[in-house]
């Protein structure tokens, strides 16, 4: 095992550094618990990008506007019982910010995505 870490420092220094290190975490503000959604998240960049029901719920403010951007979404036909009772479940679990930081007013221009 000793000589399996001397290997990695040598060929690749600063990847056995960060193993090492305590300094170089990344920690995880916000998550998404539907692979589906994750790939749409991934085309953001894209200028035919059209917004989804967690970029919806990341504009809000509080649980009670979230709530109603599910139903809003629902009743409409835009998202299906079951996508909007696993949303529901998640706000309700996890909380508003589990979805992600908040969306200030022109977030998509400011990103390049529109």
């Amino acid at each position: 095992m000793d000589m399996e870490k001397k290997r990695l420092k040598e060929m690749l220094p600063h990847l056995a550094e960060e193993l090492e290190g305590k300094d170089h975490k990344t920690s995880t503000t916000s998550f998404r618990l539907e692979l589906q959604t994750e790939e749409k998240a991934s085309l953001k960049k894209s200028h035919s990008y059209v917004p989804d029901a967690v970029d919806y719920i990341c504009r809000c403010d509080n649980n009670q506007q979230a709530e109603e951007i599910i139903c809003y979404l629902e009743n409409r036909g835009d998202i299906n019982c079951e996508y909007a009772r696993r949303l529901r479940r998640q706000l309700r679990e996890k909380g508003l910010r589990s979805f992600g930081s908040k969306r200030e007013e022109d977030y998509y221009l400011k990103q390049g995505v529109l």
